[in-house]
C-alpha cells in the first residue's frame, strides 16, 4: 500500500515510494502532532502499537513507512530505509538525497495539520537519525538541496541514533542568524543506551555534542546504562515527561 513519493517536494531525481502510514489518535483534546519513524527494516505498525500505550492523551502520532531501498550496510540487499547507509554512525557518506526525500515526506505529514497544533518529529535508530536531519532542515530553513523547509518543528527526540549530515552542521548554523534563532529555540531529547552494540553509544554521545557547538541550546542528552539498541519502559517514561513539557501539554482526556 504506497502513500506516494516525495520526490516533488524534495527535489529528489529518484521518486521513492513509501509504505503504509499509521495514525493513533489522541484520546483527549488533540494539542500537537509527532512523526515517529521506525528503525532500519521495520515499519510504522510497530510502533504505532508501543505509542498508543503512551499517557499522552494530547497527542496524534503519525507513523509512517520507510521506502524498500537496497541499503549498502547489508550489501545491497532491499528493506525498508528512510536514506541508504554504509555504518550506522554519522562516520559515513551522507545519502543527502534520501534524507531530503524523508525528511520531506515527514513534512508533508505535518503540513496538512491545523494551524493551531504543535509538530514533533521523533523516532528510533535510523528514525532518529531522521528525525534530527528534519530539526536541523527546520533550524537551516532549507533541506540539504536547499530548498525551503516548509514546516515548523516545535519539539525533535532521538532514541539511539546519530546526527546525519554533522560535520557540516556548525558552518551551516553559524552562517545564518534566523537557523542561529530556530537552532537555540528548538527542544531536541536524545536518548542512548551505553550498552547499545548497533548505534554505539559514542556516536549518540558525540552527536549531542555536535548540536549543542552548533547551537541547539535546548538539548537533553539521558543515558542508560546496560541499555542495547532497543527501548525500555524508563526511556518511554522519560520521552513521555520531556514531550508534555516542551509541548506544553494538558493532561485533560475529555
Amino acid at each position: 500500500m504506497s502513500h506516494g513519493s516525495s520526490s516533488l517536494a524534495s527535489g529528489a531525481r529518484r521518486s521513492f515510494e513509501f509504505g503504509r502510514t499509521h495514525v493513533v489518535r489522541p484520546k483527549g483534546r488533540h494539542e500537537a502532532t509527532v512523526v515517529w519513524l521506525h528503525g532500519l527494516g521495520d515499519n510504522g505498525s510497530s510502533w504505532s502499537q508501543l505509542l498508543e500505550t503512551l499517557p499522552l492523551p494530547n497527542i496524534k502520532w503519525i507513523c509512517p513507512t520507510a521506502p524498500t531501498r537496497p541499503v549498502a550496510v547489508f550489501g545491497g540487499f532491499p528493506c525498508t530505509a528512510w536514506f541508504d547507509v554504509g555504518e550506522l554512525s554519522e562516520d559515513g557518506p551522507d545519502d543527502v538525497e534520501g534524507l531530503d526525500a524523508s525528511a520531506a515526506h515527514v513534512a508533508n505529514l505535518l503540513s496538512t495539520e491545523p494551524s493551531d497544533i504543535k509538530l514533533g518529529v521523533g523516532g528510533f535508530s535510523m528514525g532518529a537519525a531522521t528525525a534530527l536531519y528534519s530539526a536541523t532542515c527546520h533550524a537551516l530553513g532549507k533541506y540539504g538541496n536547499e530548498n525551503p523547509y516548509p514546516v515548523n518543528i516545535r519539539a525533535a527526540v532521538g532514541l539511539s541514533g546519530w546526527l546525519p549530515c554533522s560535520r557540516i552542521l556548525k558552518g551551516k548554523v553559524e552562517g545564518s542568524q534566523e537557523a542561529g534563532s530556530r537552532a537555540a529555540a528548538l527542544p531536541i531529547l536524545l536518548c542512548h543506551g551505553k550498552g547499545d552494540d548497533v548505534v554505539l553509544y559514542k556516536y549518540g554521545d558525540g552527536s549531542s555534542k555536535v548540536l549543542a557547538s552548533s547551537g541547539f541550546q535546548n538539548l537533553t542528552f539521558k543515558t542508560y546504562n546496560g541499555l542495547g539498541h532497543y527501548t525500555i519502559p524508563e526511556e518511554m517514561d522519560d520521552v513521555c515527561k520531556w514531550l508534555t513539557t516542551s509541548l506544553g501539554l494538558g493532561g485533560s482526556t475529555s
